[in-house]
């Protein structure tokens, strides 16, 4: 099977290619002998009907500073590809949420990984809600008293933004801590959208466990430990990437949210485990894949594609 797959993601050229997991997914594309098409989310355009994106053919290679060759630019109808994959980073932003509404006018003909529709309701920080039982005490809300009694009642907390992604505006407070207030306006000041506040869990000095999932099902995980004096252990910001073995916690977790990955057609997924604690589900540009194969040594992005040419052919 010789798929057209596109890739709507950020630029290529800056990009880490000993980390980067969109390198990988098309690096295992085109080592399948699927052809590849790359643009930008800029490039993506509605035009009589038909969704369109100006970009590029795209050939890779694994050598730093020349890691991709890219062909003619061309203007295509994505209608025409198989598969479209979305993997621009967030913030989960208005822009972003229009490109899911674009891709939707494709999907299932084209098939878009993740399915757009639901990431575009299933954002990271709130697809968790679903599995009360499963995560750390949560709040979501703009109204400032109602946060101080939410940390009142639990002490240590996380604050951070609702639609934020790799650690950034990631606050600890403590009890007594004084700059609730003035953080509430600093972001009420940037948007009008709700903040999300959680229980602090001491467990995260230990790591903050991302477990893949492919097609709703464990495939492994890695530990991120945050950096010395830090309480984000995203590797955006200086968390380290260490080899760890699934729990039968973990297990127990995927098994209830691996269902309803599945039904959604959110084929490549990310959950951040703290201790016994679910507290993320990352379906909009997940990460970890180049890590995880390198501990593991196996080639897991191989079982994404194999998911998705199933669907293709079925």
């Amino acid at each position: 099977m010789s798929l057209n797959v596109a890739f709507q993601m950020d630029p290529i050229g800056p990009i880490n290619i000993d980390a980067d997991s969109t390198f990988r997914i098309a690096e295992e594309a085109q080592a399948r002998g699927h052809r590849l098409f790359y643009y930008t989310p800029d490039k993506l355009s509605y035009h009589a009907g038909r969704v369109m994106a100006r970009g590029w053919p795209l050939t890779l290679r694994r050598e730093r500073g020349n890691h991709f060759t890219l062909g003619e630019e061309a203007e295509v109808d994505l209608s025409t590809m198989d598969v479209v994959w979305l993997r621009q980073d967030p913030p989960f932003d208005m822009s972003y949420i229009t490109t899911t509404h674009l891709l939707d006018m494709i999907h299932p003909g084209t098939l878009v990984v993740n399915d757009p529709f639901w990431v575009r309701n299933y954002p990271e920080k709130l697809l968790v809600l679903k599995f009360p039982d499963l995560t750390p005490p949560t709040m979501i809300a703009r109204d400032l008293q109602a946060l101080r009694e939410f940390r009142k009642e639990h002490g240590e907390v996380i604050l951070k933004p609702l639609y934020g992604n790799g650690g950034a505006g990631v606050f600890k407070l403590g009890h007594s801590d004084s700059n609730l207030a003035s953080l509430h306006e600093l972001f009420s000041g940037i948007n009008r959208e709700p903040l999300i506040m959680q229980k602090f869990l001491p467990a995260v000095s230990k790591g903050d466990k991302r477990v893949i999932l492919v097609d709703g099902e464990p495939v492994g995980a890695i530990n991120r430990v945050p950096a010395e004096g830090e309480t984000r252990s995203n590797m955006h910001v200086g968390g380290r990437p260490e080899k760890v073995a699934l729990t039968d916690r973990d297990r127990e977790i995927c098994e209830r949210i691996g269902p309803l990955l599945r039904e959604k057609g959110q084929v490549f997924v990310g959950i951040d485990v703290i201790g016994d604690w679910l507290t993320e589900i990352n379906v909009t540009s997940p990460t970890g894949l180049q890590e995880l194969e390198r501990f593991d040594g196996t080639n897991v992005t191989a079982k994404i594609w194999e998911a998705i040419e199933a669907r293709r052919a079925g």
